[in-house]
C-alpha cells in the first residue's frame, strides 16, 4: 500500500499494488483462508504472492508455505515485508503459478489468488488426497470462488462458494498475457 492509500487501511475492498495487481479485500482473504480448513500442520501452496499479505496470514496458520509470483519485481518487497514479521516458514519462487510447484508436491492446501478460466489441471494434480484448493474461476468480470476437495481414487469434489472478481491469472493454464 502506498502512502497515498493509508486512508483505506481499514476498508473492506481490494486496493491496487504495483504491476497492475491488487491486494484482496480483507473479507476475501479471510473467507479463502477459512475454506482451506487449516489445522497448523499443512504444506500450503499459494499462487500469486503479490504484496505478501495472504502469504503472511497462511504462514501464521500452518507449518509450511510455498508461494509463487509471476511478477519478479513484486517478490523482493513481499519477502522483506514478511521477513520483518519474523516469519521463516515460507519458500518463494518466481514463475508460472498455473503450473504449480511439482517438485514440492503434494500440498495439503492450495490457494489461488487470481482469477482463472478454470482450475489449472496441474494444481489439481498437486493436491494431496484429502487436500483442499480454493480458486476464483470464470470470465474476468463474472468469477465464482470454488472449493475443490481431493478424495480417494483421484476423485475431485467441486463446490461453488460465492461470486467474486480477481485480477487475471496469467500463465500456461490461465489467461494469455496481453
Amino acid at each position: 500500500m502506498s502512502a497515498g492509500q493509508t486512508g483505506y487501511a481499514y476498508a473492506d475492498g481490494a486496493l491496487p499494488i504495483e504491476c497492475g495487481q491488487t491486494i484482496s479485500q480483507p473479507y476475501m482473504v479471510g473467507r479463502m483462508t477459512e475454506l482451506l480448513e487449516l489445522k497448523g500442520t499443512e504444506r500450503v501452496l499459494e499462487i500469486g504472492t503479490g504484496s505478501g499479505y495472504q502469504a503472511a496470514i497462511l504462514a501464521l496458520l500452518t507449518a509450511t508455505v510455498f508461494t509463487i509470483e509471476r511478477q519478479a519485481s513484486l517478490l523482493p518487497e513481499a519477502e522483506k515485508r514478511i521477513g520483518r514479521l519474523g516469519l521463516t516458514n515460507l519458500t518463494y519462487r518466481v514463475g508460472d503459478g498455473t503450473l504449480g510447484w511439482p517438485e514440492e508436491a503434494p500440498f495439503d492446501a492450495i490457494m489461488v489468488t487470481a482469477g482463472a478460466p478454470q482450475v489449472p489441471p496441474a494444481l489439481r494434480e498437486q493436491l494431496a488426497p484429502g487436500g483442499r484448493l480454493v480458486a476464483p474461476v470464470g470470465p474476468p468480470s463474472d468469477q465464482t470462488l470454488v472449493l475443490v476437495r481431493r478424495g480417494a481414487e483421484e476423485r475431485f469434489e467441486e463446490r461453488e462458494v460465492l461470486k467474486c472478481r480477481f485480477v487475471k491469472l496469467i500463465g500456461a493454464a490461465g489467461w494469455p498475457e496481453k
